[in-house]
């Protein structure tokens, strides 16, 4: 059984930690002597309070709320976790549509974490997880989030959604027993399209 994602050390060859949330952190400042842009903070002090907000609701409504829905044992527990992902997913899109970013106008860890999910949720989580109350190409707010995201520099390149649905669709063979992966729409190109987030 395999765990991702992890921080290993090669040096004392042990596993640092595996907790995603405190790794993000960590490769925000824990590695700037090694780091092209040591200057970038994704995780500043003035916003924690404001991050913590958004976080608290975020994470287990939409990006765990897409494995609630997958994984659900029983329709009570999906019809719980799609409730809650479907309200979060209106409340986000009202957000962006008065911020340019989660917490104002300064790009931080709440929305790389966030970013992640929404990438996943219309090529995979919509068909694979059941979480098809909404998409987000059909929600004009959070898909011009996702271009302007998209469309920082170097963040396309970390994109390979090819290898994302071929390990989705192959990985669960309770869910997907003969490993087939569906074709969908180009999601990328979708998200190479010009956005107005500059004018919030």
């Amino acid at each position: 059984k395999y765990s991702v994602p992890v921080l290993f050390d090669m040096k004392l060859n042990t596993i640092v930690n595996n907790e995603s949330s405190e790794i993000i952190k960590m490769l925000n400042s824990e590695f700037n002597n090694f780091a092209k842009h040591p200057d970038v903070d994704l995780n500043p002090d003035v916003l924690q309070d404001e991050m913590a907000r958004v976080d608290e609701w975020i994470y287990p409504t939409i990006n765990n709320g897409v494995y609630r829905c997958g994984f659900a044992k029983s329709q009570e527990a999906y019809d719980e976790a799609i409730d809650e992902l479907t309200d979060s997913f209106d409340r986000l899109e009202a957000l962006l549509g008065e911020r340019r970013f989660l917490c104002g106008d300064k790009f931080t860890l709440s929305d790389v974490r966030l970013f992640v999910t929404l990438l996943r949720f219309d090529p995979v989580y919509i068909v694979y997880f059941k979480t098809d109350t909404r998409s987000v190409a059909h929600s004009p707010n959070i898909l011009n989030y996702c271009r302007e995201v998209y469309q920082m520099p170097g963040v396309k390149q970390t994109v390979d959604m090819k290898q994302i649905k071929s390990h989705y669709f192959t990985s669960h063979p309770d869910l997907n027993k003969y490993s087939i992966i569906p074709r969908g729409s180009d999601f990328e190109a979708l998200l190479s399209e010009p956005h107005n987030r500059s004018e919030l």
